[in-house]
């Protein structure tokens, strides 16, 4: 192994990146960050592919040493970043030197953070993808002491630039934390609801423990199905609010299965489901029905938001001299 990142405290953590798209067809659940957009935006403030692989932090405090001199980002809930004890901003790039301690620690008001390496971290793939994949027993959990190796490992350049605030990149920064306001648009069972449906829109809803990657469950006044016809296993979007036999809303996420057998009344939105990754259990959701072209807009702008930055850390490289990662 070449240059490595070596592992001090892991917490709950695991090398991830945007999932295993187009395998649905072949009964693989899509998995990948559950907070996309803090995924993606610690790989563009960092140079690298949208889709290379990142450490993704749960809940727990984590600390690692680099061998060699890195930039990293990280990204996500609000959390305390230090480099050798010295405080650092989260959502920028921060030059690390060799043998000084990155910690991240007080994840608070989210869920999860996204650490990104310049030159991506090296990880064992399926079907293209380092996804964990908790059915097949797939993708890497790291503990304590591992050791991660850095691919194209490029040494940044500390530059008065880059610590200049009007040169900093300005990632955009969502939300995070209640109230949580998750948009959806309409189901394709919404009318077996009549108007019980309006509960989804009316009511707060609570993150039990239960939740995880597959799905999160919240407790709350449940809409009833007014019909009572039997409804048929089938294929279901990320995101599908279901509504089974119980005092329960189930709504699935990205490691769901491609198949349910219960009534569809809404479905979370592309930038709902990134919000959805950040919900601690214990913490209360509202939703909010959008239109279809509402929610394609929404995603539309926050995608532009991550084109604009990557232009931006790219134009900061080359004018710094910073060579390119190469893949």
């Amino acid at each position: 192994m070449g240059e490595t990142l070596t592992v001090h405290k892991a917490g709950i953590s695991v090398l991830q990146d945007l999932g295993r798209y187009g395998r649905s067809r072949y009964g693989l659940p899509l998995n990948g960050a559950l907070d996309q957009y803090s995924a993606q935006a610690a790989n563009a403030l960092t140079g690298n592919r949208p889709s290379d692989p990142m450490i993704e932090i749960t809940a727990l405090d984590f600390s690692c040493t680099p061998s060699t001199d890195v930039l990293i980002a990280v990204t996500g809930a609000p959390a305390d970043l230090t480099v050798d004890g010295v405080p650092q901003a989260c959502w920028e790039a921060v030059a690390v030197r060799p043998g000084q301690t990155i910690s991240i620690s007080r994840i608070r008001d989210g869920l999860r953070v996204y650490l990104a390496v310049r030159g991506s971290i090296e990880a064992p793939t399926l079907l293209g993808s380092c996804a964990p994949d908790t059915v097949l027993g797939f993708g890497r959990s790291l503990s304590d002491h591992d050791e991660l190796g850095i691919t194209n490992a490029c040494p940044p350049i500390d530059h008065p630039v880059t610590r200049i605030p009007l040169f900093r990149l300005g990632a955009p920064i969502p939300r995070v934390g209640e109230p949580w306001t998750i948009d959806t648009t309409e189901g394709p069972d919404a009318a077996e609801f009549g108007t019980t449906g309006e509960l989804l829109y009316r009511s707060e809803f609570t993150v039990t423990p239960r939740s995880n990657h597959i799905g999160l469950r919240l407790s709350g006044p449940v809409p009833q199905r007014v019909t009572t016809g039997e409804v048929l296993s089938r294929g279901v979007p990320v995101g599908a609010v279901e509504v089974p036999a119980g005092d329960e809303l189930l709504v699935l996420h990205r490691g769901r299965g491609v198949t349910a057998g219960y009534p569809v009344l809404a479905v979370v939105t592309s930038t709902g489901l990134s919000d959805l990754g950040q919900v601690r259990p214990g913490q209360t959701v509202r939703f909010r029905k959008r239109t279809v072209a509402e929610a394609v807009a929404a995603h539309r702008q926050r995608q532009n938001a991550l084109q604009a930055l990557s232009r931006r850390a790219t134009a900061v490289f080359d004018a710094l001299k910073i060579p390119a990662v190469t893949h």
